[in-house]
């Protein structure tokens, strides 16, 4: 982790000046302190990164009773599991005795979790099996002394979570977008592969490259010849019309180009984001790969190509561009301060055979490449905002608008819990 200076000065009235200071600054980049502050950061765990709803991961990786994965979120540790009703759950990794880890493999298959500490044995549901010798205790009671649940909503094979015992719905969100990411059959699908990328930079800026395009024709040049996005609307708008038109038709899904927004400020609740729309490929490019070809089996109810690709919202922090043959997930996840999880998930077709039906190494060269690329840019951006010298400039109006979007929610959400 790329250490920064501490502010010994910080404070919460230091954090509810600098946030009023900028909110009269629409339209800029954000100051250095958003991305410095000690004070910013526990703030934004507690009161943003907590309360959202966050993608956990997909339901293949725990198919049997007993199987589990550990989901890492800042200095936290969240267990995910299935349980011998074939129920998932997902519960704080948090002995409640005395705090310690009951859970310290990654993932795997277990019939309890058992605290090393003083041995309190834990059901795979998280409802507490054993506690030795408390019964010295009046009153003690196994019941009331399971691992803390933690939210969790299952839309079609993707689990997400949420810390906050009171998150908004995000169900209803979700199925305003049933029929377009319904098309992929993702609850059937295959993860054909997944990589982390430990990037040295604040949450914030990952996320802001990630919500804008200003860069791509300049930092992504495999993606900028396949990707329409990379271009102001109006310059691609026929190329845009032609693909919506087509679309129902070649791909046997009515409806798969009906957009729907409500992200981050326009969100029904808070945390819930949502958001699909479908843009056009350029011409001669069928999916995301390097000669424009197919790299896998079509998805789900997907019949043909249209040359669009569909981009998906779901929460804050969660995306998906989903080709007709193959799907990539992003998610951004903070570590620190100055250290961000950035992972990506690429899904096939179920019934798809590694091999056979893909290249592993095809499927994933295009975004890998990407992510390389956004790491380089992402570390280079962290360098130069935590100068001292650095002052913020302006968004571009179109390219940099859901960035915008992002950062006044951002904004609004941390004046109101500084308030006093």
């Amino acid at each position: 982790m790329k250490p920064i200076a501490t502010d010994v000065t910080d404070s919460t009235t230091r954090m509810a000046e600098m946030v009023t200071a900028q909110m009269d600054k629409p339209g800029f980049a954000i100051d250095a302190y958003f991305y410095r502050s000690h004070v910013i950061y526990q703030t934004e765990l507690e009161q943003i990164v907590f309360k959202s709803w966050l993608y956990a991961g997909h339901v293949s990786q725990i198919p049997d009773s007993g199987d589990y994965f550990l989901f890492e979120l800042g200095e936290d540790s969240i267990i995910v599991s299935r349980d011998d009703k074939g129920k998932v759950q997902a519960m704080h990794n948090i002995c409640r005795h005395r705090g310690a880890r009951v859970c310290e493999d990654m993932s795997g298959n277990r019939g309890s979790f058992v605290c090393p500490y003083h041995g309190w044995v834990y059901n795979i549901d998280g409802s507490l099996r054993a506690a030795r010798d408390m019964e010295m205790l009046e009153d003690f009671s196994s019941d009331n002394y399971g691992l803390k649940p933690v939210r969790l909503e299952v839309f079609q094979g993707l689990m997400f979570i949420n810390c906050d015992p009171d998150a908004a719905d995000f169900r209803g969100p979700l199925e305003k977008m049933t029929v377009q990411l319904g098309a992929y059959d993702l609850a059937n699908a295959k993860v054909a592969d997944s990589k982390l990328y430990a990037v040295e930079a604040n949450w914030k800026l990952c996320l802001e490259n990630y919500l804008e395009c200003y860069h791509c024709a300049t930092s992504h040049r495999s993606y900028a010849r396949i990707h329409t996005l990379k271009a102001l609307a109006h310059k691609v708008k026929p190329i845009n019309e032609a693909m919506w038109a087509r679309a129902d038709e070649v791909t046997g899904v009515p409806g798969i180009a009906d957009a729907f927004y409500a992200y981050y400020g326009l969100a029904s609740g808070f945390g819930a984001c949502a958001y699909h729309s479908r843009y056009a490929l350029y011409e001669g490019y069928l999916t995301g790969s390097e000669d424009g070809k197919p790299l896998a089996p079509l998805m789900g109810n997907m019949q043909g190509y249209d040359g669009g690709a569909g981009d998906f919202q779901m929460g804050p922090l969660s995306f998906m561009l989903n080709y007709p043959d193959h799907c990539v997930l992003y998610r951004f996840i903070p570590r620190g301060i100055t250290q961000t999880d950035m992972e990506i998930v690429w899904f096939v077709n179920g019934d798809a055979e590694e091999g056979v039906d893909y290249d592993k190494g095809k499927l994933t060269r295009l975004w890998h490449s990407t992510a390389r690329e956004d790491e380089f840019i992402i570390r280079r951006n962290s360098a130069g905002v935590n100068s001292h010298f650095f002052e913020p400039g302006p968004y571009h109006p179109e390219f940099e608008q859901m960035s915008m979007s992002f950062i006044k929610w951002y904004l609004d959400t941390l004046h109101r819990v500084s308030r006093p």
